[in-house]
């Protein structure tokens, strides 16, 4: 009988010495992971600052030139040739567009930090895609490229983020007239669907094959290889839409133009 009490007890021991030891070494397993994704969240915190450190210093003195370029343009220190005006013209285009790359890469800063969380709250989308297409008319009217727009009369309100979704339709539109050809169109489309709000950006430029659309949505790639243009604008755009819970989905064929749908949801 002793025997018996002291199997039972040896196998009773032998099996909590067991546990005790798979207990201690999934312990040691998660403390091991939470110390690998801490120092993950401190390289992604550090490479973070590191951008936009090296945003900031660069966008400070190039808004600097571009206010002098401008001052220039305008013809306040005195008249200028027409060749100056050209020069002044190229140097004018070339800042913007760096200044738009630094502020492109100070979001992805945030967005990879996980600092990029939309502020929701009850938006007319008509109003804000009127507000984009109006302020792009001008850049657009420089090439020569009509922009037409379509919304619906009574639009409900949907939660957005009117300074991101802002971007994210700027965005969009500057990918299109980049595409279009000089003298082309745009086309920009709101409709209300079962889910929520669609919007429709159609270009009427070269379009894409299927490896250059494969590309779409890459970091550092755009559409076409020679393209103007980093692709981070539209790696942007896609968070943004997803953020909100909407979906961004391309229509495009070479030659025949490109379509950009975005649909968001009628609630949060």
């Amino acid at each position: 009988m002793n025997a018996v009490w002291w199997s039972l007890a040896a196998a009773l021991g032998g099996g909590l010495l067991g546990a005790a030891l798979v207990a201690w070494r999934m312990k040691r397993a998660a403390t091991a992971r939470i110390a690998e994704l801490n120092q993950l969240e401190q390289l992604v915190q550090r490479r973070a600052d590191q951008v936009t450190a090296l945003s900031h210093e660069l966008r400070t003195p190039l808004s600097m030139i571009k206010g002098a370029v401008d001052l220039l343009r305008e013809g306040t220190p005195g008249p200028l040739t027409s060749a100056q005006q050209r020069f002044l013209q190229v140097v004018d285009h070339q800042s913007t567009q760096v200044i738009g790359l630094c502020e492109s890469l100070l979001i992805q800063a945030k967005i990879e930090a996980g600092f990029f969380t939309p502020q929701l709250e009850k938006v007319d989308v008509s109003v804000v895609v009127r507000d984009v297409v109006t302020a792009m008319r001008p850049l657009c009217g420089q090439r020569q490229q009509r922009v037409s727009l379509d919304v619906p009369q009574v639009m409900p309100r949907i939660p957005a983020d009117p300074m991101l979704l802002t971007q994210a339709l700027t965005n969009l539109l500057s990918n299109a007239s980049r595409f279009t050809t000089t003298g082309g169109s745009i086309d920009v489309r709101v409709m209300l669907i079962d889910t929520g709000v669609a919007i429709y950006v159609t270009d009427d430029g070269a379009g894409m094959t299927r490896a250059e659309r494969h590309r779409l949505f890459h970091r550092f790639a755009t559409g076409r290889p020679l393209a103007d243009g980093t692709g981070l604008g539209l790696v942007i755009t896609k968070t943004i839409i997803e953020l909100h819970g909407g979906e961004i989905l391309v229509h495009t064929a070479s030659t025949r133009g490109t379509t950009f749908l975005l649909t968001l949801p009628g609630k949060s």
